[in-house]
């Protein structure tokens, strides 16, 4: 791998001109414009004036799910079950599909629906009769299976085709149980997309075998991203004899692979009026369910995060709803270690401190605030100023990660990084403003901790064509990246 010498930049926030060296794999030299001789083994890249950044991470995707998302039909923005109807219909009609496998729609948003009830299976048995039709809830908690589906699934009989939580994941699983030829193809089409966002790595979170995945997707040639992997409870022990620790490098993976944590998934979501709060959801008074759904109970969870914690693994927790938080921190607590809670949606007032006093860090994903805003003004009615609070998070000391959950919300950091700093999307209004964070502090959480770049660190870096810390937080999203590095070797150049 030849040197690379970026002449003529700029570092974001910064007024002065410089030259970035890259060399084995590093950062070597960052020095004023004209300081030094360019060196004669560097390939010379003039960057005239743009802006050389960290590479960004996404800290939380489901990256197999992402990239099966383009074979799959696109159901977001639709406001009720007969816009639903219609717009399948019109779907199906207007494209070929390989009726040979399951038909998979996705993005379905129902909580503010004044039809959702009538989503049934025996309504979708209209759209497709006698294929398998499923379909996906954006939050990947809930989905609707047609009769066929429901008899392919082994669930003849189901009364409505509608599952949540844990039996939504048992499809989900099979669903994207596709042929590895296929599945990686996607997966490294999806990686070079991201590439093209100056994102340098992920945290994937799927619920796979996760290790097995990438290690094959690397040894076929996928190395344009850095891969954080999670472990789910059915892997653990796997896991563990294997000796994965979080944080080490897996052998034979150039570098690319490393252990992430081990993710435990504790409540629901918020569209699918699973997350587990202290109060009831509108319209669900009096029911079994009406505060949301504890998926494991906190000794079982303590159980699980010991087992994990005593073999190197760091824990990621799944909490939305406020009583889920308290409960995950409670746990964090009585375990006497830190780790992660992944979404942090619903934080009750007293448990923000308890973020930075325990070392737990708060892994979020500011898009999720701008597509279920108006369903939290709803269905968390006067809670909202601790809904999505990463201004309060990051007052009370916590450290935070910014991520997407792919494909829950597209895996595109500067979007992330535009909702976290300005509330805002589509020219609305900003929605609790006071939760806004600086721009400084999205691209840190969003580079793994990294505020600007600097001399010895990994050359993994963006360049892009605006200056990140001073245009306005609208403009963040569609940033003009013009070329990624990772480790030094370009894995997106349009310069």
């Amino acid at each position: 791998m030849s040197d690379v010498f970026l002449r003529g930049g700029l570092v974001a926030g910064h007024d002065a001109v410089c030259d970035v060296l890259l060399a084995d794999g590093r950062i070597r030299a960052i020095v004023p414009t004209g300081i030094v001789r360019t060196p004669a083994s560097a390939e010379v890249v003039d960057l005239d004036g743009r802006f050389v950044i960290p590479g960004l991470y996404d800290n939380h995707v489901h990256f197999t799910q992402w990239a099966l998302l383009r074979s799959r039909l696109d159901l977001s923005g639709i406001g009720s079950t007969r816009e639903l109807v219609m717009q399948l219909q019109r779907l199906i009609d207007s494209r070929p599909l390989d009726v040979s496998r399951p038909v998979i729609g996705f993005g379905i948003r129902d909580g503010l629906w004044p039809d959702a009830d009538a989503l049934h299976s025996s309504l979708l048995d209209t759209v497709l009769p006698g294929k398998t039709l499923v379909l996906v809830s954006a939050d990947l908690h809930g989905c609707w299976l047609n009769s066929a589906a429901l008899a392919e699934f082994g669930l003849t009989g189901h009364p409505t085709g509608h599952l949540r939580e844990d039996d939504c994941f048992a499809v989900l699983k099979r669903l994207d149980d596709v042929p590895d030829n296929i599945g990686d193809e996607l997966v490294a089409r999806a990686a070079e997309a991201a590439a093209r966002l100056g994102v340098v790595g992920i945290v994937d979170l799927e619920m796979r075998d996760n290790l097995a995945d990438w290690s094959r997707r690397i040894s076929a040639g996928i190395r344009s991203l850095r891969v954080s992997f999670g472990i789910y409870a059915e892997h653990l022990e796997q896991g563990i004899r294997a000796g994965l620790r979080s944080g080490d490098i897996v052998p034979g993976t150039e570098g690319l692979l490393t252990v992430g944590p081990f993710k435990v998934i504790t409540d629901g979501s918020l569209n699918t009026r699973t997350a587990f709060c202290y109060d009831e959801y509108e319209g669900l008074e009096g029911s079994e369910h009406s505060r949301g759904l504890l998926t494991v109970a906190p000794d079982a969870l303590l159980a699980l995060l010991e087992r994990a914690t005593s073999a190197g693994l760091t824990p990621a927790v799944h909490a939305i709803g406020d009583h889920a938080n308290a409960l995950a921190l409670d746990t964090f607590e009585r375990l006497g270690s830190g780790g992660r809670i992944e979404h942090a949606q619903l934080v009750s007032a007293t448990d923000f401190a308890r973020f930075a006093r325990l070392g737990v860090v708060a892994s979020v994903q500011p898009e999720h605030a701008m597509d279920d805003r108006d369903i939290a003004d709803r269905y968390w009615n006067g809670r909202t100023d601790r809904a999505f609070a990463f201004g309060s998070l990051r007052a009370s000391g916590a450290a935070l990660l910014l991520g997407s959950d792919a494909p829950v919300a597209p895996l595109d950091p500067w979007q992330t990084m535009a909702a976290a700093v300005s509330r805002s999307r589509e020219a609305r209004a900003p929605w609790h403003a006071e939760q806004r964070i600086t721009a400084e502090a999205a691209l840190a959480a969003s580079t793994n901790g990294y505020a600007a770049i600097g001399v010895g660190m990994p050359a993994d870096i963006a360049i892009t064509e605006r200056d990140p810390l001073r245009v306005a937080p609208s403009d963040l999203r569609g940033m003009p990246v013009a070329a990624t590095y990772l480790a030094g070797r370009p894995t997106h150049f349009a310069l």
